[in-house]
């Protein structure tokens, strides 16, 4: 490898690697900020967390590849350019198109890396990202009794603290309602003071009470003279007593990984395929039972009706004439037709909804394929989109860079949503709708690269300032100022 392409890799792989971990973390803040209302109040523990957040950062890295890819570009020609480096070489006899070759064929790799990336690592992820998600959503929020505030987190009971000391566990004035029985506030508990305390498990909340009363109006019921309901009360008291609840709620349960190893982004792309094969055997399945639905309603028709003596003289291009026949002979095949007509009908219907359904799950599988390519490719698009406009506008740093390359994501990534959901409504196929912003941006890449390695000033100002003075010098500006400047006759 020459010296220079040693210096343009290192100068463009400083900024590759530290836009693509910047890139990654404003990814990762916007599922944390998607996801906040979930997380908070559960009491996660730290790994829980550390966990969450390696699991979504590696899921979003396919997104952070092309934005990394274009800044760095931008960066790097930009410097170059402002440095005047680039005119330097062009005074070496090394042509932009030179200059870009290393880089590419770098980004080749990278747009290699990131597609085994989104093939092989992203769908494990996404497949342990999506079963803590739901596990957490599941998880009841974190055991958090309150002063003065009755209590709800346990199943069937309301606990009412009274006072809380600062040692955390020892309380004052503990009510406690009993709610199993499914008869409103029968059942009441009160002690004096008492002990909280969690098992080391962590398996259950222990109450110790201490100087207490328990009244139970549920223990049997009757009806008086009056025909009202009696209630008798039973009352007991205590010196101590214990209670003890189920915490298993508040744990974190980790979830069958059957449960979403079908989703389209927890797949590979061999699995990818073989779903949409399978899809397709279905479906056509579907579309032949269907068909062979409407021959079987036909059977009646063609082996009793078209056999029928009465029938035989008729025509069978032409409506039956069932006026000949008996009335009893009449309404067997009248009622017959009907129940076909609706049973076939029922069928078309049935048939139809699950064809759909599993057209849209097709989609989905098809679109996810079709993803993981495109996401690749963009680092290429972007490569050749910011490349030739560093070289072009000639500006360093990180503030302009960072603006352009956010205001091309945006744009791609609002054509890709687009191209989606048009792709999921059946109006295009999916392969056209799923690269449709790539088709969209090819031109440009293809336009900002051509005047760059051609050395045009397409993008510079003084071009434009000798446009507008050629038009102001044109004949229509011309002749509009001669006639401004005729006198009108009064």
């Amino acid at each position: 490898m020459k010296i220079i392409d040693k210096y343009l890799c290192k100068n463009f792989l400083g900024p590759f690697f530290l836009t693509f971990f910047v890139a990654l973390f404003v990814l990762l803040m916007q599922f944390v900020w998607k996801w906040v209302d979930e997380l908070v109040g559960k009491g996660l523990e730290v790994s829980v967390m550390l966990k969450l957040l390696f699991y979504a950062a590696i899921s979003l890295s396919s997104m952070a590849f092309p934005l990394a890819v274009m800044l760095a570009s931008l960066m790097t020609f930009g410097n170059m350019g402002e440095r005047y480096e680039i005119v330097a070489m062009k005074s070496a006899g090394i042509s932009t198109r030179k200059m870009m070759t290393p880089l590419a064929i770098l980004t080749v790799i990278i747009t290699i890396v990131s597609f085994l990336f989104s093939d092989q690592i992203i769908p494990r992820a996404t497949l342990k990202l999506r079963m803590l998600l739901y596990d957490i959503q599941e998880q009841k929020p974190a055991l958090n009794i309150e002063e003065g505030v009755f209590y709800n987190g346990f199943d069937n009971y309301s606990i009412l603290v009274g006072k809380k000391m600062p040692d955390g566990e020892t309380v004052k004035d503990i009510l406690i309602y009993d709610h199993s029985r499914r008869q409103g506030n029968t059942c009441v508990t009160y002690a004096e003071s008492g002990a909280m305390t969690v098992t080391p498990d962590k398996h259950y909340l222990l109450f110790t009470l201490y100087n207490g009363s328990y009244w139970d109006e549920t223990s049997s019921m009757g009806v008086n003279r009056n025909k009202r309901v009696q209630l008798p009360l039973m009352r007991a008291s205590f010196d101590r007593q214990y209670k003890r609840f189920d915490m298993s709620d508040f744990s974190l349960n980790q979830t069958n990984a059957d449960l979403f190893e079908g989703h389209s982004s927890a797949m590979t792309n061999k699995q990818l395929k073989e779903e949409i094969d399978s899809m397709k055997v279905q479906i056509r399945e579907i579309e032949n039972n269907t068909a062979n639905n409407f021959f079987s309603n036909l059977y009646f028709y063609n082996n009793f009706v078209r056999n029928n003596e009465d029938f035989k003289k008729q025509k069978e291009s032409q409506p039956l004439d069932l006026s000949t026949l008996p009335a009893e002979m009449q309404s067997r095949i009248l009622s017959h037709a009907e129940n076909s007509s609706r049973s076939y009908i029922m069928s078309m219907q049935f048939n139809y909804t699950d064809a759909n359904y599993r057209t849209s799950f097709m989609w989905s599988f098809q679109i996810e394929l079709q993803r993981k390519y495109r996401l690749a490719v963009a680092c290429l698009l972007f490569f050749f989109i910011g490349a030739p406009l560093g070289s072009i506008i000639r500006k360093g740093g990180i503030a302009i860079p960072l603006v352009l390359t956010v205001v091309f994501f945006v744009i791609y990534f609002a054509l890709s949503v687009i191209g989606e959901k048009i792709a999921k409504g059946s109006t295009m196929p999916v392969w056209f709708g799923t690269w449709l912003s790539s088709f969209i941006l090819l031109p440009l890449c293809v336009f900002l690269t051509y005047h760059a390695t051609m050395d045009t000033a397409v993008l510079s100002p003084d071009t434009y300032a000798k446009w507008m003075d050629k038009l102001k010098h044109s004949k229509l500006f011309s002749h509009k100022k001669q006639n401004e400047n005729t006198p009108t006759m009064p």
